[in-house]
């Protein structure tokens, strides 16, 4: 059945054009019975899926059946082990082929679309086999469509249940019901801070507006080493965070929206530029969206990739055209943000939680994750770990859950040593600490943050001066420079610990370090100078002894695959 692109006016159109996508995709025993998706995230594209998707392409093409599906999508998650490819047959188990090349391609072409029987010589991943125990601990929210539809289609977002959240909104006689439920929910932003949702949508909603014009800004400006969940998401389900804009921007009165994206990301601003246009034509932006009184339009401003600018406040100077450059608060950008007027600013991750919240329902979010950390949480899990990918976990999940169920363990039956969270703002949790249970709480109280979802396992191998020195370099080089204990303190920061890991340390530098770190914790302007100092005092307070050995024996730092491992991701 094809599907036309015509205006979509109600939920009934909706509903329509999910059934006719159902039907195209079904499979059974008399029509169709295989799908072939190839996973074509930047993790499976850097290893060749590309490729991949031409071979695949050939071997359907020189079957010359109409019995297959042949399809793509963004990254599944399970980034160690691309590139990758999923097969649903009728009556088979679905399988997740990996690690694959042509040969392997024409093989289990051969025996699962030929011969009918699942490629068992390959260790396809399937619900019983070991490695789907990556998938088992998670609780797939936000990444719930991850692998089950191409980012390009419109209508596959739709056939589950996409936007279905926004016209259940636009339903409500009172719009303050949207910020009721998000509240309710118990969503803090997960951009790092932490900060209440639906107190932040109260907070720009009552603002006023000397113009009438207020702004939602999502921010994409994703600057930590090792992190990549808002790329993952803004390149594989584009349209859940453009739909959670739009429900905010009901919310508070807005009909104006920017997506600020790191222009490091080109496959993620290609896919939402083509999500943008497709909901266009649809008329799910622009104006009178489901033939309702509301109006919205988005575009796309793409960053260069300074990190201060995930700083809501530089991000907005940014945008303005101006140098990404912190301002002080209050003002707060709820109530005077881009240029000048009401702004809401909230991360990828949090917009993509917001059309399922509505959809399903307050409790149905904060039925998971802790007292005061409802819902789930994704981590671009990275370093010394065997299985580097993309989880969503529920808060409350310890650590120790994170690194040896879903991660597999250490790389090498190494031993562990410690999680470096939260990214050059966050700290080193050591493995006394291992039961921690992800909780912005529990987390700050073990010496670190949970900021974005950064999360880099360290193993035994790890030099901790000399990962304190990495961050500190990249904090360093990454400072705006407005403000002098920034600017001047991370840079003698950075001297000693340079110093100390050259073998050339001297008494009092560890006392010397820890008073400058106080001071540039205490009176920078912005979150980049007062959490600069994070990973120096958690690894001086559970690895001191590292420091203090280089000091004593002037041995220099030789055990620099920290950085490579990070870089690597």
């Amino acid at each position: 059945m094809d599907i036309k692109k015509e205006k979509i006016k109600s939920g009934q159109d909706l509903k329509n054009i999910k059934k006719a996508v159902i039907n195209n995709n079904t499979l059974d025993g008399s029509g169709r019975k295989d799908k072939i998706t190839v996973h074509l995230g930047t993790c499976g594209i850097a290893s060749g899926a590309d490729r991949i998707k031409e071979i695949v392409g050939h071997e359907i093409e020189s079957r010359k059946s109409d019995s297959i599906i042949f399809s793509t999508s963004g990254c599944i998650g399970f980034c160690a082990l691309e590139p990758m490819l999923t097969i649903e047959s009728y009556g088979l188990k679905t399988a997740t082929y990996y690690n694959l090349d042509e040969e392997k391609v024409k093989s289990f072409f051969k025996s699962h679309i030929d011969g009918k029987e699942i490629a068992w010589q390959q260790n396809p991943i399937t619900d019983d086999s070991d490695l789907a125990d990556f998938f088992k601990y998670q609780e797939s929210r936000v990444l719930r469509n991850r692998g089950k539809i191409d980012p390009f289609k419109i209508e596959d977002y739709i056939s589950r249940d996409g936007y279905f959240a926004l016209a259940k909104a636009l339903e409500f006689p009172d719009r303050k019901e949207i910020i009721k439920i998000v509240s309710d929910s118990g969503l803090r932003g997960r951009g790092g801070a932490g900060f209440p949702t639906g107190k932040k949508w109260e907070f720009c909603s009552n603002a006023k507006s000397s113009t009438g014009i207020k702004y939602v800004v999502c921010n994409g400006d994703e600057g930590d080493p090792g992190a990549f969940m808002d790329r993952n998401l803004l390149e594989s389900d584009p349209h859940a965070i453009l739909e959670g804009m739009l429900i905010a921007a009901l919310a508070i009165g807005s009909s104006r929206g920017y997506v600020y994206v790191r222009a490091e990301y080109p496959l993620a601003v290609e896919t939402l530029e083509n999500a943008i246009v497709q909901a266009k034509q649809y008329g799910l932006i622009g104006d009178n969206i489901l033939g309702s009184d509301f109006s919205f339009d988005v575009e796309i401003y793409q960053g260069a990739g300074a990190f201060v600018c995930g700083e809501e406040t530089a991000l907005l100077a940014s945008i303005e055209g101006k140098r990404g450059m912190p301002r002080p608060k209050p003002p707060f950008p709820a109530n005077e943000g881009l240029y000048g007027m009401p702004t809401l600013i909230n991360n990828v991750e949090t917009f993509a939680n917001i059309g399922q919240i509505i959809l399903n329902g307050a409790e149905w979010f904060n039925s998971i994750g802790t007292a005061t950390s409802k819902g789930t949480k994704i981590f671009a899990l990275a370093g010394a770990v065997k299985n580097v990918g993309l989880v969503e976990v529920p808060m409350g999940m310890t650590l120790r859950d994170i690194v040896f169920k879903i991660g597999g363990g250490i790389v090498g039956d190494n031993k562990f040593k410690a999680v470096q969270l939260g990214g050059p703002s966050g700290g080193c949790i050591p493995e006394k600490f291992l039961d921690t249970p992800i909780d912005y709480e529990k987390v700050k109280e073990a010496g670190s943050i949970v900021g974005s979802g950064g999360m880099i396992v360290l193993d035994e191998e790890t030099c901790m001066a000399n990962l304190a020195r990495y961050f500190m370099d990249f904090i360093q080089d990454e400072s705006c420079g407005q403000c002098v204990p920034c600017r001047i303190g991370t840079r003698r920061m950075l001297e000693i610990l340079e110093r100390i890991t050259k073998g050339k340390g001297e008494e009092g530098d560890l006392e010397k370090l820890e008073r400058l770190a106080k001071v540039v914790m205490e009176t920078s302007l912005c979150g980049l100078g007062k959490t600069a100092p994070n990973p120096v005092f958690s690894t001086l307070k559970y690895f001191r002894e590292e420091f203090e050995e280089h000091i004593i024996t002037q041995k220099s730092c030789e055990r620099l695959h920290v950085k490579a491992k990070v870089a690597k991701v």
